[in-house]
């Protein structure tokens, strides 16, 4: 048996980098330090999966040779006008790398999962900035954590343990030299926890975080609550804030798909900046896929923008709402799609998955989704972070690397091979044509 020490953990955006992983004949048989949900994925990401390339066939699936897969996969994007390529949160730097080479190829839409969470955000910081850190400053400096719409306890298990309540850093070593506040619309696990829970109206974010904005300024209110939130509390948040030494806002998708979206981040950040005016303060998505991090990085750094970038015109174009694939799908604009690493007809709205069933797709993927279930090719791949190694990016924008230490089983090619390969047939089919 051995003990693979220091593995990155590829399940959510705390990418959590300390775990012990057991391997005895190219089976993974124990897992140390992660979370209830990572253990999961490592001890049966080698059982609970299909291995085989599919093919659709008389109403089902036959199995086909990789080959045959992928020449299928080429032919879907070659053959298309508007193909969508979308997911990539579950893959490495690398690959979308070259997903973003074939999509100018075939001039399609590049789109990833940010595109239904955190997408608002990412408009929030182009109007306003970002002023943000790492999880590194929350660890060892922060003495006041807010959780805004998020619950770290169910969904981000070890971030209160590795990075703000419960974890010992270099200038607050213990629960006791934090303040943890929670804003959410319920109780949640992570508000049993907190020193001060603020219960909120649903919809209501944007105006609690003006009345915050206003009670930082020392400004009066002519009302007795916000939001459904009393003024006393406001008020006793904002002098938590403005007393602090260090503070960190995290936010979640309570914040961002709240009504006013994008705003809500915004004024966020504009927060933020009137409290560094008169303290240190920060703040942070609490990104969920490992790498949609990475996915928005690469995409902004290649095309010089984060997500749902058209290339139909022979240049990239940004225009959410428009370019967006969920906008997309539903009006029926995409005559073709090529899913990476995700799984949209599990998260999409009814009217979305219902013409992407009705479309030409190719998916590739670990795992057996419900997208792979409608799609007319199915390409199995490697485990990023287990069956191969690659980059991502962790929540806070710091670079690492997986590592590989487990076999793939046969035709289960990392997902940047599986899309260099369809890259190479893609351009091959357009000299022919």
């Amino acid at each position: 048996m051995v003990v693979v020490k220091n593995v990155l953990c590829s399940f959510c955006g705390c990418v959590c980098d300390d775990l012990e992983v057991s391997v005895e004949d190219n089976k993974i048989t124990g897992v140390k330090y992660a979370c209830a949900l990572a253990t999961e994925k490592f001890l049966h990401s080698q059982e609970e999966r299909n291995p085989d390339p599919l093919m659709r066939a008389d109403g089902g699936f036959r199995k086909v040779g990789l080959e045959e897969a992928l020449d299928k996969a080429a032919r879907i994007l070659a053959e298309a006008k508007y193909p969508l390529l979308y997911g990539w949160s579950n893959t490495s730097c690398e690959a979308i790398k070259v997903g973003i080479e074939l999509t100018e190829e075939v001039g399609g839409v590049l789109d990833n999962t940010a595109t239904v969470c955190h997408g608002v955000g990412l408009e929030a910081i182009q109007d306003v900035g970002e002023p943000t850190g790492t999880l590194g400053k929350a660890r060892h400096r922060a003495d006041l954590i807010i959780y805004w719409g998020c619950n770290p306890s169910q969904a981000h298990i070890r971030h209160t343990t590795r990075y703000t309540a419960f974890t010992k850093g270099l200038f607050r070593s213990q629960r006791k030299d934090r303040k943890i506040v929670v804003v959410d619309v319920r109780k949640t696990v992570t508000s049993k926890t907190a020193d001060l829970f603020l219960q909120i109206d649903p919809g209501k974010d944007y105006e609690l975080l003006s009345a915050l904005r206003m009670a930082v300024r020392d400004m009066e209110f002519e009302t007795e609550a916000v939001a459904g939130v009393p003024v006393e509390k406001i008020e006793e948040l904002a002098e938590m804030m403005v007393s602090c030494e260090f503070g960190m806002l995290f936010f979640g998708l309570g914040l961002t798909q709240s009504s006013a979206k994008n705003e809500n981040i915004a004024a966020a950040i504009s927060l933020v900046r009137d409290l560094n005016l008169k303290t240190k303060f920060l703040m942070l998505p609490m990104r969920g896929h490992y790498n949609v991090t990475g996915a928005n990085k690469v995409a902004l750094w290649q095309t010089g923008y984060p997500f749902a970038v058209d290339f139909s015109h022979g240049y990239p174009r940004f225009n959410p709402g428009e370019t967006s694939a969920a906008d997309l799908l539903v009006r029926g604009e995409v005559d073709a799609a090529l899913v990476v690493a995700s799984d949209p007809a599990s998260h999409m709205p009814w009217a979305a998955v219902k013409n992407l069933a009705n479309i030409p797709v190719a998916v590739v993927d670990p795992t057996l989704t419900a997208t792979s279930l409608l799609a007319d090719v199915r390409i199995p791949a490697a485990f990023n972070g287990i069956e191969y190694g690659g980059t991502v990016y962790r929540m806070d924008g710091v670079a690492l690397k997986t590592r590989k230490f487990v076999e793939p089983p046969p035709n289960c090619l990392p997902d940047v091979e599986v899309l260099e390969n369809i890259l190479h047939k893609v351009r091959s089919l357009k000299e022919v044509a």
